[in-house]
């Protein structure tokens, strides 16, 4: 097989994250972005040491399992992958995927299988959309960057995973901001003044915070984009219009100064009775119904807690800390990002808990600073898994339970590796999906240490 030759096949399965598996003359292809079943024609794109990559050109037959998307944006749009796919079967292919993924690592477990997000659209609370042009000197766009592209935007005015309101605030502020004539901020000359769109708004209390991203290259008056958001038939209620200055050159959401321009620079959700304030950038699970699925998991995987000293390792906002926190001693959170353990504190209080501390800080660094011993550790990293000197630190503490919530299930079997030479036993697992029609899945895993 060389690089450049276009051939044809049928999918026979998706590994994860989204790596349909294709058998050509007994060669065994990757091709990213398909679903079981299709035919398709592809170009070979990488031949190296006997593994081969190939990309989608064309499918040739549908899959017998696929369905028409709701979205229309969807042939174009990078944002979902399995929207064509039967919600049931798209549980099944994950289900089949975490299990894979286990099963290399782990014998002798319980393997619970996949739990649905509550809805399959319209779910999110939280969109990070981003300005640039359609195509090369085309018409401004706002949304979603294209299947493939790392430049082209596809203005997603009608994505189905959020609600009307995104939609409408969306489609405002493209408008305004193509009325202002200002260009977008370009990644390579990086020039430009319009960046990114962050909405944020809670399932359960419908309050939106929306925040314009852009660079300081301009000055215009964003009090007029602040009037005409208020001016919309939103069925939720806007407590927040910002305005956030990010000269950064990376492609990211960086935050060098916030202006309010309305309201405040925060809105509240609330999960499993309790209440959460959440600032523009910290972390919070982006499927609100789905996490009390996932944190009602975690909770019953750790078990008694009365008396006990939890720590809750990547803590976030202090979500798991603040579930825990009733039926326990004391719970510990540590969280690098100082915006999420501020947050975390207020909500503690907030939710009248007095029994549960947030530290500030790099787990690697914090936990050598610490004096209490826990009797259990919970553990969620951000997609890149643990670093293996903090893991070692937590192995140290020798306690007898642990629960991993991993969002990226190839970090968690790496890890789960190391927690196993060290002493540990995987007793049973599950996924939950929180991110319906796209590949991302979490896992919840709990371990037990093997006594001598």
């Amino acid at each position: 097989m060389k690089k450049g030759q276009v051939l044809e096949g049928i999918i026979e399965r998706v590994e994860f994250p989204n790596k349909g598996i294709v058998y050509v003359e007994g060669t065994r292809v990757i091709v990213k972005n398909g679903i079981p079943g299709q035919k398709i024609r592809f170009s070979v794109n990488k031949v190296r040491k006997g593994k081969c990559e190939g990309r989608i050109l064309e499918v040739l037959e549908k899959s017998p399992q696929e369905q028409d998307s709701p979205c229309p944006h969807f042939t174009e749009c990078g944002g979902c992958t399995y929207q064509n796919l039967p919600y049931d079967q798209q549980l099944q292919m994950k289900e089949g995927q975490i299990r894979a993924l286990l099963d290399s690592v782990c014998e002798d477990y319980l393997f619970e299988g996949i739990k649905a997000s509550p809805e399959q659209y319209a779910y999110r609370n939280k969109m990070e959309f981003s300005f640039g042009d359609a195509y090369k000197g085309g018409p401004l766009a706002l949304g979603m960057h294209k299947k493939g592209s790392f430049y082209d935007i596809v203005t997603t005015d009608d994505c189905q995973i959020v609600d009307e309101d995104y939609r409408l605030l969306v489609k405002a502020t493209l408008a305004f901001a193509q009325e202002t004539g200002l260009p977008f901020y370009h990644k390579m000359s990086h020039q430009g003044y319009f960046r990114h769109l962050l909405l944020r708004k809670g399932k359960k209390t419908g309050e939106i915070l929306a925040d314009l991203v852009t660079s300081s290259q301009s000055e215009p008056d964003l009090h007029k984009w602040a009037d005409i958001l208020q001016q919309l038939p939103l069925t939720g209620r806007l407590v927040g219009i910002l305005h956030t200055t990010n000269d950064s050159m990376a492609d990211v959401i960086q935050n060098d100064s916030t202006e309010i321009l309305y309201g405040q620079d925060y809105f509240y959700e609330e999960l499993l009775g309790l209440e959460f304030r959440i600032s523009p950038f910290s972390f919070f699970q982006t499927n609100s119904l789905g996490a009390e699925v996932l944190y009602e998991t975690a909770r019953s995987y750790i078990g008694e807690t009365k008396d006990k000293i939890i720590f809750d390792l990547y803590s976030g906002t202090g979500t798991i800390a603040q579930v825990l926190a009733p039926v326990a001693r004391h719970v510990t959170g540590v969280e690098i990002v100082e915006e999420a353990v501020a947050a975390a504190r207020l909500n503690a209080e907030r939710n009248g808990l007095t029994n549960c501390d947030f530290i500030a800080g790099d787990v690697l660094k914090v936990l050598g600073t610490l004096n209490e011993q826990p009797d259990l550790i919970v553990l969620d990293p951000p997609r890149d898994g643990i670093h293996p000197k903090a893991l070692e630190q937590i192995i140290q503490y020798g306690v007898k339970r642990m629960v991993y919530i991993s969002c990226k299930p190839t970090s968690l079997v790496r890890d789960l590796e190391v927690l196993q030479e060290r002493g540990y036993r995987v007793e049973k697992a599950c996924a939950v999906d929180l991110f319906p029609g796209t590949f991302h899945v979490e896992s919840v895993v709990l371990m037990s240490r093997v006594e001598k």
